[in-house]
């Protein structure tokens, strides 16, 4: 593969307040989010991904989303997204004024029937008016989708199931997907022709990657997508955020891991990878537990010598 092919500058969008905490089984104060939110902004992440306006009886963790919205300073150049997964979450999130929303679709017809019960179409037209009502209102709209690669129902998945559900977002005025490795066990062929289905659909500038490390592959498959030009992706400052379907496996990729990668070879990110690590070491105290990101580790090991 020619290098020259990799992108200069790539985008990241960190997940860790919303995707990563949600999935933690003890509850965080909304001040201790809120100064996550305010270290990863200072780090140089100008893409977080704050909340999830869902109710607190299914994910109690994000039950402060209004305190956690409101407490943060916000700074000029930085998109504060939230994750809405219905018209009445799309309607208490406004208040909040997000700069973008994030709704979700399964490529995975037996994880859509196992955990929503609806088809992927019925789940994608179910988000059609909380698209059209964020459009209406100047918010962008990007699209998560899980499952791209592998269910833990169905096993492996088709990239002409990521091509199906890509065509239903875009019908319905999704402007930008992700191509998700939900379980993490994509390896880079399999999650390049998830890409290359999405690809179908959207222009390059309008996808990214959401890859989950519970087999150690989700730096493999970054390098795979930065192969076909893909400059965008999320990550979880300190590994945040387990995978619910491998007990005890880890989640998403660590954010700090994702800036080494991408500055070792070259690539810019806007991101101070030092304030980046201090930021998940906090975030990581407040947990009780060492941080998740391997990079983070080593580097924190060698400021101790």
């Amino acid at each position: 593969m020619n290098t020259h092919s990799y992108p200069s500058h790539v985008h990241l969008v960190e997940v860790g307040p919303r995707d990563g905490l949600q999935n933690e089984a003890q509850p965080l104060p909304a001040a201790v989010k809120i100064e996550l939110v305010q270290r990863l902004q200072a780090a140089g992440l100008r893409h977080i991904e704050v909340t999830s306006y869902v109710s607190p009886k299914w994910v109690p963790q994000m039950a402060d989303k209004h305190e956690v919205m409101r407490g943060i300073q916000r700074q000029p150049g930085v998109c504060y997204a939230v994750l809405t997964p219905n018209l009445k979450g799309f309607e208490a999130a406004l208040a909040d004024r997000p700069d973008e929303i994030v709704v979700f679709g399964s490529a995975s017809e037996a994880f859509s029937q196992k955990n929503i019960n609806c088809s992927v179409a019925e789940s994608i037209e179910r988000f059609a008016p909380v698209v059209a009502a964020a459009r209406a209102a100047g918010i962008f709209v990007r699209g998560a989708m899980s499952c791209t690669v592998g269910c833990p129902y169905e096993g492996e998945v088709a990239a002409q199931q990521v091509g199906r559900l890509a065509a239903l977002m875009k019908g319905i005025g999704v402007q930008h997907v992700g191509v998700a490795d939900t379980l993490g066990v994509g390896t880079p062929l399999k999650v390049q022709r998830a890409f290359e289905a999405a690809l179908q659909h959207y222009e390059l500038h309008q996808v990214s990657g959401h890859f989950h490390d519970t087999y150690g592959q989700a730096l493999a498959n970054t390098l795979a997508a930065l192969q076909l030009g893909v400059a965008q992706f999320d990550a979880s400052v300190a590994g945040l955020g387990g995978c619910p379907y491998a007990r005890g496996a880890s989640g998403n990729v660590a954010t700090e891991d994702l800036v080494y990668l991408l500055h070792g070879m070259g690539i810019d990110t806007g991101v101070d990878l030092e304030a980046l690590i201090d930021a998940g070491a906090y975030i990581s105290a407040a947990l009780g537990r060492t941080s998740g990101s391997r990079v983070a580790r080593a580097l924190l090991a060698r400021r101790a010598q």
